[in-house]
């Protein structure tokens, strides 16, 4: 008899729905007829029937049974890691009203950045402002709701006007300062940013970016918190590459269906992203973001958007004395400002797309005046950048106003925008910053009109020594 007993204490059990053994799952619960289950099985067949509507009354119905937490018997009760950073995250990434800028005080603050694009500044400011009164309005309903609920109270917020998000189109040349305004936007409101390109996205199920792979940089952005990521801003770039195309006989899965695929993020859904990856699958966690606050920002340069706005307007040519010229539009600069939906339509961008869309916000082309304050007058400018370079070698760097000009006047023929500035800039200076560190007694170099155009040297003045050029 000792033996049996001694055998039976030595038996491996396992649990008979997962087959792990007791010292894998921590421990087991023996069940009438010779069975034993784990905690964690019995708890999932818990949650399955409280889940489903049809069962919910089942244990209602049987008198002296109620539901047992399993997990008392070996511990106390652990939340799920979701459930747990929400609460932490929550009352903490919420912006005050008191705390958010002006828009005044927004565009003030663009201006020390970005040069020029004055209607647009201030078009993105009262945009940015009315958009995050909306969301601390909207925390404010939920944490009343909450308040109300404990109450017993019905009407507490039924007076508040539920306010509707506006997402933010931008249309302008390439190196216009589309992207430089969003991120100097999101530097100055301190709020999560995510960039991405429209190019690279595809329908789901095909090889590319998924549409949802950008709430997922979001959240990269914002440290993986959730109610921070909620709060941020997505900017998509070269939105006009997924216009419709036309004569398409296949699926558009680059073009139109982006778009669409795209509707349910501008308007706000509940979607789960994968954490640290781009694409979903079994091996990578996932996490439920509401984009219902997140501010989305499309740009595009739209090419051949001007000869589309041309045609409409020439629509209202007649015949006589006040006929209008047909040629009158072919030189006026800023075109862009008269951008209609009708015209975005006829380009190749859907009506329920553009509907989520209902700012425009047009941006001018840059002219060589606008080149020249670019490279001096902002914050970041290039040539400050240059200077603090070469300050590093206690040398001195200064620029003729006419070179400054020559310089503009070469970045408006590449029409590239202010991109060209960078690029000009390295060619003429890398002369310049490779032969500097060779002499400690040189103390200035000015760069002349005839050093840009390939006449004659910088000035070098050596220290203690006037000025030479070369």
């Amino acid at each position: 008899m000792s033996e049996d007993k001694n055998d039976k204490k030595n038996e491996i059990r396992y649990c008979m729905v997962c087959g792990r053994s007791e010292e894998d799952c921590g421990g087991l619960i023996d069940l009438p007829g010779a069975g034993t289950v784990c905690n964690d099985c019995i708890n999932k067949s818990l949650d399955m029937i409280k889940g489903r509507d049809d069962l919910k009354g089942l244990f209602e119905k049987i008198p002296h049974m109620t539901f047992m937490n399993m997990s008392d018997f070996f511990g106390p009760k652990q939340e799920a890691p979701e459930e747990e950073e929400k609460k932490k995250e929550s009352g903490k990434e919420i912006p005050d009203l008191l705390d958010l800028p002006a828009p005044h005080e927004i565009k003030h603050s663009l201006d020390r950045y970005v040069v020029g694009q004055e209607h647009a500044k201030k078009v993105l400011s009262v945009a940015v402002y009315n958009h995050y009164k909306r969301v601390i309005e909207s925390e404010r309903k939920k944490k009343a709701d909450r308040e109300a609920a404990k109450k017993e109270i019905s009407d507490s917020t039924d007076s508040i006007v539920e306010i509707d998000k506006s997402n933010i189109l931008m249309i302008g040349p390439t190196g216009c300062g589309k992207t430089y305004l969003v991120q100097t936007l999101a530097k100055i409101l301190d709020v999560p940013l995510a960039i991405t390109d429209a190019t690279s996205l595809t329908e789901a199920g095909y090889i590319g970016d998924d549409i949802e792979s950008v709430v997922s940089k979001l959240l990269a952005a914002a440290g993986n918190k959730v109610s921070r990521a909620e709060h941020g801003i997505v900017f998509i770039d070269e939105i006009d590459k997924i216009a419709k195309k036309k004569n398409m006989h296949s699926r558009d899965v680059s073009g139109e269906a982006v778009q669409q695929g795209m509707l349910k993020l501008l308007e706000g859904a509940e979607i789960e992203v994968p954490v640290g990856a781009s694409s979903k699958n079994a091996m990578v966690p996932m996490k439920r973001i509401n984009t219902k606050n997140i501010l989305f920002i499309v740009g595009g340069a739209f090419p051949g958007l001007e000869d589309i706005i041309k045609e409409r307007l020439r629509k209202h040519t007649s015949i006589g004395f006040h006929a209008e010229l047909k040629d009158q539009y072919d030189n006026e600069k800023n075109l862009i400002r008269k951008t209609t939906t009708e015209d975005l339509r006829a380009f190749g961008m859907i009506p329920e797309f553009l509907g989520r869309l209902p700012i425009i916000c047009p941006l001018e082309s840059l002219t060589e005046d606008m080149l020249v304050r670019i490279l001096k007058e902002p914050r970041n400018a290039i040539i400050r950048q240059y200077q603090q370079l070469l300050a590093m070698d206690e040398v001195k760097l200064s620029f003729d106003e006419d070179a400054l000009h020559v310089i503009a006047a070469r970045a408006m023929e590449r029409d590239t925008g202010a991109r060209a500035l960078r690029s000009i800039l390295e060619e003429f200076m890398l002369d310049i910053m490779y032969e500097i560190p060779k002499d400690d007694n040189i103390g200035e170099v000015v760069i002349t009109k005839a050093y840009i155009e390939g006449n004659g040297g910088p000035g070098i003045l050596m220290r203690g020594q006037q000025l030479l050029t070369g």
